[in-house]
């Protein structure tokens, strides 16, 4: 049992990547599909840093009496994923406002029965 609540950071991404996709999945506004990959996304970055953290380890810096480094690359592509990220999201809110302008919705069903009638 003390093994399975040591994961916790597992448990925590899985719960996340799970609601996320269901949001994405079951849901159909736009603006909540957006908000649910970006739970997803947040998901992997947690599951990342969690994966790039060492136990014991500490900032790849030589001095003496470390022997345990901790990797800086999950934090560097972290950080690179988390501006990706965000310009992402932008670009997916401005194209939810542009479908607005045209359909008048954004549900993605209304949208989908207007473009069949045209």
């Amino acid at each position: 049992m003390a093994d399975v609540l040591g994961l916790y950071n597992y448990w925590v991404v899985i719960v996340l990547m799970m609601t996320g996709f269901y949001i994405v999945v079951a849901r159909d506004n736009l603006i909540k599909k957006i908000i649910g990959l970006s739970i997803f996304q947040t998901s992997v970055f947690l599951l990342f840093i969690t994966v790039g953290k060492v136990e014991g380890g500490t900032a790849p810096i030589l001095a003496e009496g470390f022997d345990v480094y901790s990797n800086p690359l999950p934090g560097v592509l972290i950080l690179t994923a988390i501006v990706v990220g965000v310009a992402t999201t932008a670009v997916a809110l401005g194209l939810v406002v542009r479908i607005n302008e045209e359909y008048g919705t954004i549900e993605e069903g209304e949208i989908h029965v207007q473009d069949v009638e045209a």
